[in-house]
């Protein structure tokens, strides 16, 4: 039978890289393809990442290739050991495993020498121009840029001033080596772009070994090269890069890797610069990185997002050429997908009002019910049922509207897998709250027993002696504004943080739920998805709400 589905199953066209790597293998340019994932360690990945890490791990493995994990780690004032752990923990929870674990830093002399090389050809020099100098003379797009002064030293004093820089004998910022290219260029980065700067300050790899680090530009074209990779995929920001990339290889007449650009990642009530994520948790906007409100891998992973999840999300994006904007909607939908055909089912009622059996036996009893009806194979759960229940607050309503079909003054509905019952009375505090509502029940309802009698109604419940208490925390998304990138004219992204994305409230939970071991988040019928959070104890169980049953919004 799965045969038959998957054979009937269309096709999917293949993708512009897909393409690309089908026409360089047939042809016989490359005889296997290597990709990359290169991170700066500044930071933690988010699900932009998360797409760009399954693209390339996937495409590698749809063609029998391979994939580096290579950190980009040039800028020792902003990366940190915290940051490699957290890049390797989230590629491996998605489902991946690099070829081999790499760094920019493992090619710093090689780099070095290619720059002496470049320099040895007259093709960069040393220039001491302040930063600010540096930038107004590049010109605008309309207007050439201006050439130091500088651009025009010899290659030994270019040489020797950039083994001073090595050595040390300059402060940040004195001097940096350029690549002597076109200060007329259209594109701007083709404008003697900067190759490598001065920066006193500790590597988390190199220690004090080196004070010059060179500029992303110049270093990742070369570190492809060196891993000789294939195919170098980028988001469609570096298509401007892409000549400077092509520049640096041909002059150095190396292994010609190749990049192509694609479409980032852009979701609706979202940020992913990774400045404000970090603003968000240095000004205490959210917990942590790991926030379940944060876009961030390891916040979506404690959020009870399966890495199934992640990638069935990036495989329904796809891949574009242009930039364009995904609903998160379609993300919330990929998890219910995953988490409907695995998790277990437990009741769980959040805002709780008692309810009273009055002709029910102080007795108690069991009803047995399926942990998740979609895998037979799942099991079964006892249900303890008694004379005292919990119920949701919202499932009662003393003057309901029209086609209101839960528990109402004299009205009937069925007690999920139990019996049905019927409000009799209702007992309200000083302050008209209503704190009991009184029924009874009718026994030959039990399901299995006797003739089967519908009502239209069925709410869930539970057994009030027998349920534990447990800590639920209700998130939501944390902006109200759907297209966080295209703000009002003088508000900053901080203006449209929601005060609703966190709630916390008290439950009460059916007893089976504690003994559910599945690791992945449960669903609360007839509430949504929740996942057992890092910090919940045996005394405090502490869940946080993944995503509800259906779209709120």
């Amino acid at each position: 039978m799965e045969e038959i589905v998957k054979d009937s199953a269309p096709e999917r066209s293949l993708n512009f890289l897909e393409e690309i790597v089908e026409n360089d293998l047939s042809s016989g340019k490359h005889k296997s393809i290597l990709t990359r994932f290169p991170p700066e360690p500044n930071g933690y990945l988010h699900i932009g990442h998360a797409k760009s890490i399954c693209l390339n791990f996937s495409l590698a493995q749809k063609y029998g290739g391979k994939t580096n994990l290579r950190f980009d780690d040039t800028n020792p004032t902003k990366e940190d050991v915290e940051y490699v752990d957290s890049i390797k923990e989230d590629v491996q929870w998605l489902g991946f495993q690099w070829a081999q674990e790499l760094y920019a830093s493992d090619y710093f002399e090689q780099l070095y020498i290619w720059a002496q090389e470049l320099i040895k050809k007259g093709l960069a020099y040393v220039d001491n121009q302040s930063q600010e100098e540096i930038r107004l003379n590049r010109g605008t797009v309309t207007k050439p840029g201006v050439e130091s002064p500088c651009r025009n030293r010899s290659a030994e004093e270019n040489l020797d001033l950039f083994a001073r820089m090595r050595a040390g004998e300059f402060e940040d910022g004195a001097m940096v080596l350029r690549a002597k290219i076109d200060m007329a260029h259209p594109n701007m980065l083709m404008r003697d772009p900067i190759l490598y700067r001065i920066i006193h300050a500790h590597h988390h790899r190199t220690g004090d070994k080196w004070c010059i680090y060179p500029m992303y530009d110049y270093a990742h074209g070369q570190c492809d090269s060196l891993e000789q990779i294939t195919h170098s995929i980028c988001t469609l920001e570096f298509d401007v890069h892409r000549p400077l990339y092509d520049w640096f290889i041909e002059k150095l007449g190396i292994f010609p890797s190749k990049q192509y650009e694609f479409a980032r990642l852009n979701l609706t009530y979202t940020v992913m610069s990774k400045r404000k994520l970090l603003e968000l948790v240095k000004k205490g906007f959210v917990s942590g990185w790991d926030d379940p409100r944060m876009p961030t891998i390891c916040g979506l992973r404690r959020r009870g997002y399966t890495p199934e999840s992640i990638r069935m999300f990036a495989d329904k994006v796809g891949v574009a050429k242009r930039d364009n904007i995904i609903d998160l909607s379609l993300l919330e939908w990929c998890v219910r997908e995953d988490l409907n055909r695995r998790s277990g089912r437990y009741m769980v009622v959040l805002d709780p009002v008692k309810l009273v059996i009055t002709n029910y036996p102080e007795t108690n009893e069991e009803f047995n019910a399926n942990i998740n009806p979609e895998d037979p194979e799942a099991g079964t759960r006892a249900i303890p049922f008694s004379k005292e229940l919990y119920i949701e607050r919202e499932d009662f309503m003393e003057d309901p509207p029209k086609k209101y079909f839960r528990l109402r003054p004299g009205g009937e509905v069925r007690l999920k897998y139990s019996y049905i019952i019927k409000c009799e009375e209702v007992i309200k505090d000083s302050d008209g709250v209503i704190t009991e509502i009184r029924c009874t029940y009718d026994p030959s309802s039990r399901p299995g027993t006797g003739e089967w009698r519908s009502v239209k109604g069925t709410i869930h419940w539970v057994s009030a002696k027998h349920a534990n208490e447990i800590e639920v925390r209700l998130f939501d998304r944390l902006f109200t504004n759907p297209e966080m990138d295209n703000l009002e004219e003088g508000k900053e992204y901080i203006d449209y943080l929601n005060p609703d994305s966190l709630k916390v409230v008290k439950g009460y939970a059916e007893s089976a739920l504690k003994s559910d071991n599945s690791g992945i988040a449960v669903q609360f019928e007839r509430v949504g998805y929740f996942v057992k959070d890092s910090v919940s104890t045996d005394s405090n169980p502490v869940y946080n709400r993944t995503v509800g049953l259906k779209s709120a919004w």
